[in-house]
């Protein structure tokens, strides 16, 4: 258990069904989704393979949320059809490359994985592209971010990058989106506090707990007026944005419960065969002998496709559309 590998599932397959339109296999099926993301897990298995981790799934509406804020999520679109049809498959070929599928009532993903991230004595590297896990980052956990502008790959997102990213370390990226809001959840932020007045406030006066009980710390201060009345907004957010990382007592036996099997090359080759991904296939580390010779050219797959996954997402618009930047999820409990 020297390392681990978490995958933030919804995170992934959104934006692998975004990233290329319009491919079906031979008997009209969608295919983009499962046609990418096979890509994404052949990637991890290259760059990052280990035997331990899982891929994380949101399961229903959570509950202690919800009571804090009726309308979390709300501003949601429901599953896409075309990706709905394709969801079996991607579930069988993870399944296929040997990782345990998890999660649990009452449960969101990023609270599953901050769980097993804090549990697991060892390197974490956690695959997204939900901002809101930044706050997990430490010594010891990391997270991997499709690189920008490449083909292939990911990008380390250490305390550095998070820094970088947000202007403060993780340990105050909580309080930072209580303060900013977040669109893609339908969470309020602090009207007139954007990222660089939340940055710069949070590096001055430390936690929103050690002063939103005491503005008066803030007198004279250009965030004095913008914060007055705000405590129960802060409060209510921070209950939001903050993972809850005690684990369910169905997963106490973290080592046996990420326990990966090895990948079945075999199966994973039968499923690219059935979905025609001649090019995918052809990749596999399969017996020379036995590698098939493919039947059918392959359809819409000669392009570098895993490309436009890592490509950047443009900025996300307030009207409801498909979620499009890197931090929008699916709704909780619409998915299956």
């Amino acid at each position: 258990m020297d390392k681990a590998v978490l995958i933030d599932a919804y995170s992934q397959i959104f934006r692998s069904f975004y990233a290329i339109r319009a491919l079906t296999d031979p008997q009209g099926r969608p295919v983009n989704a499962l046609f990418v993301f096979t890509k994404l897990l052949l990637c991890i298995e290259k760059e990052h393979p280990c035997p331990t981790g899982a891929m994380l799934f949101d399961c229903g509406k959570v509950s202690f949320r919800l009571a804090v804020a009726p309308g979390y999520k709300a501003n949601r679109p429901p599953m896409p059809d075309e990706l709905r049809q394709q969801m079996p498959a991607i579930r069988e070929m993870a399944a296929a490359f040997g990782w345990p599928l998890l999660s649990a009532e009452n449960y969101e993903a990023d609270d599953l994985i901050g769980g097993f991230a804090r549990a697991l004595p060892g390197e974490v590297l956690i695959v997204t592209s939900d901002k809101d896990l930044s706050q997990l980052v430490d010594d010891r956990i990391s997270i991997l971010v499709p690189a920008k502008g490449s083909a292939g790959g990911f990008a380390l997102r250490r305390k550095e990058e998070v820094v970088e990213k947000f202007g403060v370390g993780p340990e105050l990226v909580a309080d930072y989106l209580a303060l900013v809001g977040d669109t893609a959840d339908n969470i309020p932020g602090v009207p007139g506090i954007g990222p660089k007045s939340a940055a710069a406030l949070l590096n001055e006066y430390g936690p929103v707990e050690g002063w939103i009980d005491r503005l008066e710390k803030l007198d004279g201060s250009r965030f004095a007026a913008k914060l007055a009345g705000q405590e129960r907004r802060l409060r209510d957010n921070l209950v939001l944005v903050r993972l809850k990382t005690t684990l369910p007592d169905e997963f106490a036996d973290v080592p046996g419960t990420l326990a990966r099997r090895p990948p079945d090359w075999e199966k994973i080759a039968a499923l690219c065969r059935e979905h025609a991904f001649n090019g995918i296939l052809k990749t596999l580390p399969l017996p020379a002998a036995r590698e098939p010779e493919p039947e059918e050219p392959a359809a819409a797959e000669e392009p570098d496709l895993f490309s436009a996954l890592m490509s950047p997402v443009p900025e996300k618009s307030e009207k409801p559309a498909p979620p499009a930047e890197e931090e929008d999820l699916p709704i909780q409990g619409t998915l299956f």
